[in-house]
Order: C-alpha cells, then sequence, then structure tokens
C-alpha cells in the first residue's frame, strides 16, 4: 500500500489541506487489495466466455449429428416421381414411405356431389321448403319465407349455410341475370351423396319450393341432382383401391398423390400404366453430413485457437486447462473408431479422413459418400442409427463434453466450478468495498475536523497576540 501525504503549506497560514483528493488516494491505496481477486474474477469470466461459446459449438454438432440418428430424421425422408404428371402428381412421401416403384391405373376421378335449383329471377320471392340428405344421414328441412328466412333464393342459401347441414350453398348467377340455389356436398365421393326428397322416398316431407313471383304463381321450382358424389378407383400394383377424395393418402404407405385425370380421352379408352417411385433422398442426407463435417471443424479449430496466445501476446482463456485437452481429446477419438464388420463401419468408408494438416479437422470426399449411400444405403442408416454404432457413441460423447448438466457435461462443470470460483472472489470484493466504505466516511470526517483546526491556527494566533499585547502593553507587530 503506497503513503499518502498531506500538502498544506506553512502550519501557520492557514490554508488547510484538499480533504476530497487525500481521502480519495487513501481509498483506492485500499482498493488495491481487490486487484488481484478482480484480476482472477475477469480471468474467469473470460474462460466462461470461451466455455460458452465451445458449449454451444457441441450444442450445433448435436443438433446435426440428431438429424441423422433420428429415425424420423433425414435419413428417412423420401423423394418421389410421377412417370405422368398430367395424371397423377405426387404430393409428399413422408418418413414412413418404403423406397421402392409402384404401378398405378386411374380408372376414374373422384366427384363431389351437387345439386342445384331451377333458374329464376335473383329478386322473385320462393315459398316452401327443401328437404335433403347427405349419404346415409338423416332427412334435414329448410323453410324459406318465414320470420328467420328471407324469401328469396339468397335467403334460402344463408339459411342453410347457417344450418351447417354438411353442404354449402350458393346462389350461381347466370349470364341472363338469372339465379340458381347450388349445393355442394361437404363430404368427399359416395359418401358425400346429396338426396332430394320427394314424394316416393320421403313422403312425409317431400320437397316443395315455389316462385311465388313468376306469371304462374306457386308453381313448383325444380329442386334436382346435377352431379353424384363418386369414389377415385384405381389400382396400385394391381391391388384395387378407392379413394373418396382425388387426394389419395391410403394407397402406398407414408405417400400422398393427387389424381388429374384417368388419361384417356373417352371412356372407351384403356386407361395408361403410370410408374410412381419413392426413393430415398440421399441429397438432404448427403448435405446432412457435410453440415456435421462443417461444424465438427469449426469446433476443433476454435480449440486449437485456445491453445496459443492472442495477438497481445497473452494466453488464451482455455490455454493450459484440462476441459480443453479433454473436449478435443473426445472428439477426436469418436470420429476416428470402427464399429461392427459392415463395410460402412466407419466415417471413413463414407469418404471422411482427417485432413493432410493433421491439426484434427476432417475432409469429405463427397462422391465416395455419394456411392456409398447409393450401393449400401442401409448400411449408412445403421452406421449412424444402430445402438452401439458411430451414432450413438457420438452421441454420448457430445452429452459428456457439452453444456447439459444433467449428464455431467466437461463444458457444464467447468463453468459451474468457475461460477463457485467467481460467487467467492465477489463476496471478498463486496466485504472489501464495505470496508473501504466504512473507512471512506471515518476518514472524511476526521480530515474535515484536522482540516478546520489547520484553518484556525492564524486566528487563534491572532488571539494569542492580542492577548499578549494586552498583558504586556506590547505589540509584537
Amino acid at each position: 500500500m503506497g503513503a499518502v501525504g498531506l500538502n498544506f503549506g506553512s502550519p501557520t497560514s492557514g490554508q488547510g489541506f484538499d480533504v476530497t483528493s487525500t481521502v480519495n488516494q487513501i481509498v483506492t491505496n485500499l482498493q488495491s487489495i481487490e486487484r488481484p481477486w478482480k484480476d482472477q474474477l475477469t480471468a474467469l469470466q473470460d474462460r466462461d466466455t470461451a466455455l460458452s461459446s465451445l458449449g454451444t459449438q457441441l450444442s450445433t454438432l448435436t443438433s446435426d449429428l440428431q438429424a441423422l440418428t433420428d429415425f424420423n430424421g433425414t435419413m428417412a425422408y423420401k423423394t418421389g416421381s410421377s412417370s405422368n404428371t398430367d395424371v397423377l402428381h405426387l404430393s409428399s412421401a413422408s418418413a414412413s414411405a418404403v423406397a421402392g416403384t409402384h404401378t398405378v391405373i386411374v380408372q376414374n376421378l373422384a366427384q363431389v356431389s351437387t345439386a342445384a335449383t331451377d333458374a329464376i329471377k335473383a329478386t322473385d320471392l320462393v315459398a316452401g321448403g327443401i328437404t335433403f340428405k347427405i349419404g346415409n344421414g338423416e332427412w334435414k328441412t329448410v323453410n324459406v319465407g318465414d320470420a328467420s328466412t328471407e324469401a328469396t333464393i339468397a335467403g334460402l342459401s344463408a339459411a342453410i349455410n347457417n344450418a351447417d347441414l354438411g353442404v354449402t350453398a350458393n346462389v350461381l348467377t347466370n349470364a341472363d341475370g338469372t339465379a340458381r340455389l347450388s349445393l355442394v356436398s361437404k363430404t368427399d365421393g359416395s359418401a358425400g351423396q346429396i338426396t332430394i326428397a320427394d314424394s316416393t322416398n320421403n313422403p312425409t316431407s317431400p320437397t316443395s319450393i315455389s316462385d311465388s313471383t313468376t306469371s304462374d304463381t306457386n308453381a313448383n321450382l325444380g329442386f334436382t341432382v346435377i352431379q353424384n358424389g363418386i369414389d377415385a378407383t384405381l389400382k396400385v400394383d394391381g391391388v384395387m383401391v378407392t379413394s373418396a377424395s382425388n387426394t389419395v393418402s391410403n394407397a402406398i404407405p407414408g405417400v400422398t398423390f393427387q389424381l388429374l385425370s384417368t388419361g384417356t380421352s373417352d371412356s372407351n379408352s384403356t386407361p395408361p400404366s403410370i410408374q410412381v417411385v419413392i426413393d430415398n433422398d440421399t441429397s438432404s442426407i448427403e448435405t446432412a453430413i457435410a453440415k456435421l463435417v462443417t461444424d465438427y471443424n469449426a469446433t476443433i479449430k476454435a480449440i486449437n485457437a485456445q491453445e496459443g496466445k492472442d495477438s497481445s501476446g497473452n494466453p488464451e482463456p482455455l490455454y493450459g486447462t484440462g476441459v480443453a485437452a479433454q473436449i478435443q481429446g473426445g472428439l477426436l477419438t469418436s470420429v476416428s473408431r470402427s464399429f461392427g464388420s459392415n463395410a460402412i463401419n466407419s466415417l471413413i468408408a463414407l469418404g471422411i479422413k482427417a485432413t493432410p494438416t493433421a491439426d484434427g479437422t476432417i475432409t469429405l470426399d463427397a462422391d465416395k459418400l455419394t456411392s456409398a449411400l447409393n450401393s449400401s444405403f442401409d448400411q449408412v442408416v445403421s452406421l449412424f442409427q444402430d445402438m452401439g454404432s458411430f451414432g450413438a457413441a457420438f452421441m454420448e460423447t457430445l452429452d459428456g463434453l457439452g453444456t447439459n448438466s444433467a449428464t455431467g457435461g466437461a463444458v457444464a462443470l467447468a463453468l459451474k466450478e468457475n461460477s463457485s470460483q467467481e460467487s467467492t472472489l465477489n463476496d471478498n470484493i463486496d466485504r472489501q468495498e464495505g470496508v473501504i466504505a466504512a473507512q471512506k466516511i471515518r476518514l472524511t470526517t476526521e480530515l474535515n475536523l484536522a482540516n478546520q483546526i489547520l484553518q484556525a491556527i492564524p486566528q487563534q494566533m491572532d488571539q494569542v497576540d492580542e492577548m499578549y499585547s494586552a498583558i504586556t502593553g506590547y505589540n509584537r507587530n
């Protein structure tokens, strides 16, 4: 601790001294005790930053690996194609789809059942009601012209939609200004067939709707089925399949496709055979493995950077620490191991090997990876997804190195240890700051008093002179 001097000139000058400056000098000397603690705290915080950065990179590696080890992840992705996209368009192929080629013959497309009234003027008043059912459902009746329904085609349409009866009602306007009430079933295929009630199929409540505005008052207003609900029929690998919709998802497991036509010009033509090919999405797998390699190299380079000094010649935060060596060793060991007796039993078999620089980074031979996927796809999947193989072993390594506190990850443990030390240092600094604050108050009080005494000396000396003169009759001045 350095010495603090007081400079107040001659004791009898009354000048005193700068209390604030003097106290600050003393406080600065007292704070020097904290300097080693603060330096150590800064070093630990820098180490935390470096560890957290490595933890983030290890988490990225874990995510990359999970995409490849997940049974429903990248390895399960499928692609598909149709030999005639005018007849059949492939919409999707999920992870549950199996690679293979299928023959599809579209015999007829699905239709949605529709019905419509005769054309009348949109403003004509109508009366009565309509009764219909969907498929094998119950009869439903909607009346028009009562207190709740406007007695027009538009009013009837609104009443049907508000009742939510399994159809969508619309008013269709013709070029001549006339209009029709149209019903479209909300259920695809034959199950959505609209049936209009008449005196034969529902004698207790047949449809009876009339146009009361025309010259032939109360003339019956025709209401008929325009299009029957029909299921699509197709043969898939020789097996007959029906679908209520032209979007078919029940023919090939995991595959959805759209039927667009039968591929024939007339009903007497024979529908053509369509080839639907489902294949493994090797392109996405190659991209995922390339990303794993890139992120692995970024992690290794980040560790290597911690082994030296910065541009100012100071050691990097993790220089010489055990955690950096542990992470580096764990990664290097994981990517160099072999598993099982398959031809594809290591990363080397996928074209992944150490770079010539021998700095721990790896390189990917894209052509070799493509060849392995095309010739031994199942073995590549096994390498990443089988128990006791590369994927499981590398995942275990990453869990043991990263920020996963539940599995005791090296980064997580190092951060926890640093946090404990930082807490102790902060407590020491806080206690010292408390002591300094108390001493600053005491010093300020005492030095202010001393300063007042020094500044009062000339006045006291004048008083002594006056007393002396009064006693002796001698004026010293």
